[in-house]
């Protein structure tokens, strides 16, 4: 079953940003998309089985800070 999660980014500054952020979320196994926003610092990610541990850790490796939105 897909799921959609939202996800707070702050940091980000450009669209380099936007995209090191896209592509992170992306890497990670089960997402099958990922819209990032710069106006809102958000992201939006959709897939089956992510682990979402893993889609903050790999923002975080970007140089970001990421948490889902309540």
């Amino acid at each position: 079953m897909s799921k959609t999660l939202v996800f707070d980014v702050q940091g980000m500054t450009c669209d380099h940003c936007v995209h090191a952020v896209t592509e992170a979320a992306q890497g990670v196994p089960g997402v099958t998309a990922a819209q990032v926003d710069l106006a809102t610092n958000s992201a939006k990610v959709e897939g089956e089985g992510f682990d979402v541990a893993k889609i903050i850790e790999a923002i975080k490796e970007e140089g970001y800070e990421a948490a889902v939105r309540g």
